[in-house]
């Protein structure tokens, strides 16, 4: 037999014990899980190993149907060109005639010319999947099965020794059943006290007995909510599901003239939502380098319990400028590395593939999840930019001042009034004269208002009324201060725009009124505008082209006015793309200081400000717990219970105001079991302090002076005002 054949028949035996194996596994895969859940692991990894063992020895039987014999069946019945001759290449050649010597040549020859076909036999598929889903199913069911309530079995003893009293139940043995939620990791626990910290959504098992056995008892939560215990023999169980913290005690049928038990405390421990950190890059606003192509990202995601294995990275894509920026969005799915509670997702992003250009900004935001059930807890990381910056070369340099990269916000109305004269145009037909001329000068008046703003970044002033000529009908001899108001008369030059009135004639000629006068501080480029010189050059050329424009449009001509107003708008944009503003060195110049009204107490046009009363607190804020606090003061006297129902419903209502609610509900519940209890007062006493709201500040009264002091403040009061 060549060796072909041979290694096709250890071929076929692989490939069919391979297929018993994946045909079998989801047997000992489903038995692991649901000893695991059940039972001890011990007992699951001991029926797993077996498991697996009978499964290998099937497998090894399942290829010793596969030899010689049946290969030369499977040769025979698959090749006719063999006649019927597989037989003679296991032969060995002493025991063959000439004409079997000349047949096994034969056939060596043709298995060589031709190979033998694929004598794998084909894996039975439909049996397969139904098998793994089988056990899918069966680990699902045993994952998500509650918890087995513990069984009446050896209890804890009660940690609450109560006297033994004929006919009146008492609790004698306990015990507290935790569960975690299966997502926090934690396994079940039992508490050998009726006091537990778990996380929220804990189931709660409780396994109580009582001696003698009452005909009924509950838990009674101190929020007023009661879970009725039910009897299993000499046992009462009861199950809760842990949404809050909360205060509870074991209250039996029978037990109502006794002073009650005390209060047990379950601490809900809350799910906190994950927290992302950015590695890299290390800061918020990245430039793209000469030659870079890839943007490299890697973040830290951290939860108490677990953070999922997959995070959707949100790109989303800025370009262009202006009016005309368009935003992409895409996401994509990280898979993180490292420990549930502490994991990295990293991404390396290819700004070709993303479409990035010059110009364009790319935004990236991380988005985790925890493992919480049903409904998981989500962080985002904070935006990272990368800025590919545009061409630099309208950006103005070597300039002797601040540089910062900001806009106008307003630089974008020029486009709204080319669509309004567009549209205006194409309306003229079906408008009569009048309307159109009016609608067009509304728009010229938009053009107008526009053309005014962009000029206060020229030095240009906005325009006022005209004023009228100066007149010389007034009186010369009407006093200023002959007990009535007069209008001040504007004595400035008439240049267009409005300026501040200039001084009374007494003080004509003074320098600083005809700097005030005629003088135009705003016209100096140092003191009157934010831009560089290139780009108050392009904005005065956007001007000229808005007040053409302007022109037009007041006088009824949309359609020669779209021209300018192009122009301009195609100015703007060359504004916007030069981003920088120049911020002259300007120091502050503060107004000097009179020093003739220094230190002489006079108040001479300073307004009256008479300080108000000191608020204080309305007397009903807060009444329940300040009578309380009163009343505990006094150890002999017994505490009112009017006022600890009171302070118990004022807490009921404030319960988010208190740092720590349950400890104060405990502690009254302790002065109301034993009012004589004098540590106990004193602790509610001091948990009312603290929990009390701060009075608001108060201005400290000046202590009386002594009798230098008064000598001293009397001197003052004698000494003649300088």
């Amino acid at each position: 037999m060549t060796l072909s054949a041979f290694d096709r028949l250890a071929q076929v035996r692989r490939h069919a014990a391979l297929g018993q194996l994946v045909l079998g596994a989801p047997i000992p895969i489903a038995l692991t899980g649901v000893l695991g859940r059940f039972a001890s692991p011990a007992v699951a990894v001991t029926v797993a190993l077996a498991a697996i063992a009978l499964l290998a020895a099937l497998a090894w039987r399942r290829t010793r149907a596969f030899d010689t014999a049946w290969l030369v069946r499977q040769l025979d019945a698959r090749r006719k060109d063999l006649d019927d001759s597989s037989d003679l290449l296991l032969s060995p050649p002493a025991s063959l005639t000439p004409l079997q010597h000349l047949q096994q040549a034969r056939v060596r020859e043709r298995l060589r010319n031709q190979p033998a076909p694929d004598l794998r036999t084909p894996w039975p598929w439909p049996r397969i999947v139904a098998m793994w889903l089988v056990a899918g199913i069966v680990i699902a069911v045993a994952a998500l099965w509650p918890a087995r309530t513990p069984v009446a079995g050896t209890l804890a003893p009660a940690d609450e020794e109560a006297p033994i009293i004929p006919g009146v139940p008492r609790l004698v043995g306990q015990r507290l059943h935790v569960a975690p939620p299966s997502y926090t990791g934690q396994p079940p626990r039992d508490e050998a006290t009726l006091d537990a910290k778990a996380p929220v959504g804990s189931r709660l098992a409780w396994t109580l007995r009582f001696e003698p056995q009452p005909t009924r008892a509950d838990l009674v939560f101190h929020d007023g909510q009661r879970i009725a215990l039910q009897r299993d023999g000499d046992t009462w169980q009861a199950t809760q599901v842990l949404a809050k913290s909360t205060l509870y005690r074991v209250v039996a049928a029978g037990t109502e003239a006794q002073p009650p038990s005390k209060l047990r405390r379950l601490d809900a421990i809350p799910d906190r939502a994950p927290q992302v950190k950015v590695l890299a890059p290390d800061r918020g606003l990245s430039l793209v380098a000469v030659g870079q192509t890839r943007w490299a990202l890697a973040f830290e995601a951290r939860d108490d319990y677990g953070v999922a294995a997959a995070a959707t990275l949100k790109l989303t894509l800025a370009q262009g400028s202006g009016e005309n920026i368009a935003f992409k969005e895409q996401a994509m799915t990280l898979h993180g590395t490292g420990p549930a509670t502490a994991r990295r997702f990293a991404a390396s992003l290819d700004l070709k593939a993303l479409g990035m250009a010059v110009g364009d900004d790319l935004i990236a935001q991380l988005t985790v999840r925890d493992t919480r059930a049903p409904t998981p807890q989500t962080a985002q990381s904070p935006g990272l930019i990368l800025r590919w910056p545009a061409d630099l070369g309208q950006e103005s340099t070597g300039l002797e001042g601040l540089v910062k990269k900001v806009m106008p916000a307003y630089f974008r109305s020029q486009r709204q009034i080319i669509i309004d004269a567009e549209a205006l145009q194409k309306q003229k037909r079906g408008l009569a004269a009048d309307t159109f001329v009016t609608r067009s000068d509304a728009i010229g008046v938009d053009q107008r208002i526009l053309r005014l703003r962009y000029g206060q970044f020229l030095g240009e002033e906005a325009e006022g009324e005209p004023q009228p000529p100066p007149t010389s009908d007034a009186d010369d001899d009407h006093a200023d201060d002959d007990g009535h108001d007069h209008a001040e008369t504007p004595t400035a030059a008439q240049d267009g725009h409005d300026h501040a009135t200039s001084a009374t004639g007494k003080d004509f000629g003074r320098e600083a009124d005809v700097l005030e006068a005629y003088g135009h501080t705003h016209d100096h480029a140092e003191a009157a505008t934010l831009l560089d010189p290139d780009t108050r050059a392009t904005l005065k050329k956007a001007l000229d082209q808005m007040w053409q424009s302007e022109l037009h449009l007041r006088q009824g001509q949309p359609d020669r006015a779209l021209p300018f107003a192009y122009k301009a708008l195609e100015y703007i944009k060359q504004v916007q793309q030069a981003t920088r503003i120049y911020l002259a060195r300007v120091g502050p110049e503060l107004p000097p200081i009179d020093e003739t009204r220094r230190m002489g107490g006079d108040r001479k046009g300073i307004a009256a400000r008479a300080l108000g009363p000191l608020e204080r607190m309305p007397d009903e804020v807060d009444v329940a717990p300040a009578r309380a606090w009163r009343a505990l003061a006094n150890d002999r006297a017994p505490a009112d219970g009017a006022d600890l129902d009171a302070l118990h419903a004022w807490l009921r209502a404030n319960e988010a105001r208190v740092p720590d609610a349950l400890d104060l509900f405990a502690a009254i519940d302790e002065v109301r079991g034993d009012p004589t209890c004098a540590a106990c007062r004193a602790r509610l006493r001091a948990l009312l302090w603290s929990a009390s709201p701060q009075p608001p500040a108060q201005v400290p009264r000046r202590t009386a002076p002594d009798d230098a002091g008064r000598r001293y403040l009397d001197a003052l009061q004698q000494e003649p005002a300088r």
